[in-house]
């Protein structure tokens, strides 16, 4: 079932079609965009997560006990 359009509205619905694909272009950019961020977001907190467990852990070890130096007598 073809539909003869007039002229100026095909060239109408050309236009619209082109901003269409050009809106919808647009909003897909913006999704990768959003998930980048979520993605750069999560391993940011998984990485402040393992170094806060990593300095509570090294806070809870005994300090090293200082070395003494023997000083020799002449």
């Amino acid at each position: 079932m073809t539909e003869n359009y007039s002229k100026p509205r095909q060239q109408a619905e050309a236009a619209f079609g082109k901003i269409q694909s050009q809106f919808f272009a647009r909003e897909r950019a913006f999704e990768e965009l959003d998930a980048i961020v979520v993605a750069r977001d999560e391993k940011t907190l998984r990485l402040r997560e393992a170094r806060l467990a990593k300095e509570l852990q090294d806070s809870m070890k005994p300090a090293p006990s200082p070395i003494s130096k023997r000083v020799r007598k002449p």
